[in-house]
């Protein structure tokens, strides 16, 4: 056994092989010694449980596989063919090409972040998007954090650490990756009052639970990712902010989905907008910018001018300050809304407003092209209706009709599994043990990419 394992070559050796050699300068030394460590431990492995040693050129290519591994970054893109168009998972909203651009501007060169070039002295990062926010929806004054647990935390820390904040038990939300609107106060210092009960609540209860000089806030929290129907009430922002008034209390409330446009007109129930809850005389609401705004990770917070600017001399909001890309994503984006482009130009309304005709066009090319290229039957390559969703915690409930192609196979988690792991992996969905790809989430530019990666994995023709 000793003979064999002092029979495998030394990492020098492997160094000075031909096609490891040349690696050295293109990855580093270090990069890849380890990999030839790691096989070679490999190898010592497999000896010592009884195989033979492996030949030199198997042993290169199991470097080579290792050295790959080793370089290839954990994040990477994937094609979305869940049908999910905010699909949290996998990175929420897609970028428009003007927000990619404007990004990449950002990062590659110096810029005004924080110079006012008007006057030749220190500038404000927060004033860059906070104009076009202000003009798209009407808010005296906005800022923006990295995202809209951070703009509920600072709003709340800022303003109503110590005292109370009333809000309606049917509001007291989860957020992805198990975040409570109830942690999230305990946390910012706040004092949680609750009111109501799950399906009803009234304006009165909220009145009833106002205490003088230890209530700071009404907190109205949308119902962004569920949905309560039935036997249900729920007073309106415009009956909040009249309550607020009179108690000399400040309405916030937190939006969740960000949209500036109406989501009715594509079919769906109408989701709130920003510019509505401002109408409606809420004082403070925040949102998100990567879900149905369709831009980076942000949180934006908009309301009156004498609060916004409180915000912004609070100390913690440096703990959520944003970079100089997100800002210049975010300003290209609100750009698209500027000029009435969101439609056309963000990937999000894109894929929301999808023609039904054009989704079905094209899953009847990939249709027609695994049918020719693979060794499926054509009773297995099928065009069946289905349905998309939103996603991202916005419109809970709410299909967009669609048509998807149908893989019948034998074992189609099998499949699932081995086209997450190619090399640009492809997410799919599983219903009546057929495998669903949804072409509304597909960009069209990776139609082909899809089909040259299905045709590899399933049986030739």
């Amino acid at each position: 056994m000793q003979t064999k394992l002092r029979n495998l070559p030394s990492v020098d050796k492997l160094l000075q092989h031909s096609d490891l050699s040349q690696l050295v300068e293109l990855h580093g030394h270090r990069v890849l010694v380890e990999a030839i460590r790691n096989s070679l431990d490999e190898a010592r492995r497999q000896i010592l449980d009884g195989h033979p040693v492996p030949p030199t050129e198997a042993l290169v290519q199991a470097i080579l596989t290792a050295l790959n591994d080793q370089i290839q970054p954990s994040l990477q893109p994937v094609i979305n063919a869940t049908g999910v168009v905010i699909h949290t998972n996998l990175g929420r909203a897609i970028l428009s090409p003007r927000s990619v651009q404007a990004m990449t501007q950002a990062a590659s060169g110096y810029s005004n972040l924080e110079y006012d070039l008007d006057e030749g002295r220190r500038g404000s990062r927060y004033d860059h998007a906070a104009d076009l926010l202000c003009r798209l929806t009407g808010a005296e004054a906005a800022v923006v954090v990295n995202n809209n647990a951070g703009a509920v935390m600072l709003a709340l820390l800022a303003l109503a650490k110590g005292r109370e904040v009333i809000i309606s038990r049917s509001q007291l939300v989860e957020i992805g990756g198990g975040f409570r609107i109830p942690d999230i106060m305990a946390q910012s210092g706040a004092k949680l009052v609750e009111v109501g009960t799950t399906n009803r609540t009234y304006a009165d209860d909220y009145e009833q639970a106002i205490t003088p000089e230890q209530t700071a806030m009404l907190l109205a929290v949308h119902h962004s990712n569920y949905h309560i129907s039935g036997f249900t009430s729920q007073p309106t922002l415009s009956q909040l902010s009249e309550l607020a008034r009179r108690h000399n209390l400040l309405l916030m409330e937190d939006l969740g989905s960000g949209t500036l446009l109406d989501t009715a007109p594509f079919g769906l129930d109408h989701e709130p907008t920003i510019q509505e809850s401002l109408a409606a005389g809420v004082d403070l609401v925040t949102a998100s910018g990567d879900k149905l705004l369709g831009g980076p990770q942000a949180g934006l917070i908009l309301g009156r001018a004498d609060i916004i600017r409180q915000l912004k001399k609070h100390p913690f909001i440096r703990a959520l300050r944003v970079d100089k890309t997100t800002l210049a994503g975010l300003q290209a984006t609100l750009l698209a809304y500027l000029e009435d482009k969101a439609v056309t130009e963000i990937p999000v309304w894109r894929m929301i407003a999808a023609d039904p005709a054009a989704l079905n066009r094209r899953a009847k090319k990939w249709q027609k092209n695994l049918r020719q290229k693979s060794g499926l039957s054509p009773d297995a390559v099928q065009v069946v209706n289905s349905v998309s969703t939103v996603g991202g915690g916005s419109l809970p409930g709410q299909i967009l009709p669609t048509k998807a192609l149908a893989l019948a196979v034998e074992n189609p988690d099998d499949l699932a599994a081995r086209l997450r792991r190619t090399e640009f992996p492809v997410i799919a969905r599983i219903e009546n043990n057929r495998l669903l790809l949804d072409p509304r989430t597909v960009l069209p530019e990776q139609d082909r990419l899809l089909l040259q990666t299905l045709q590899q994995l399933l049986p030739t023709a």
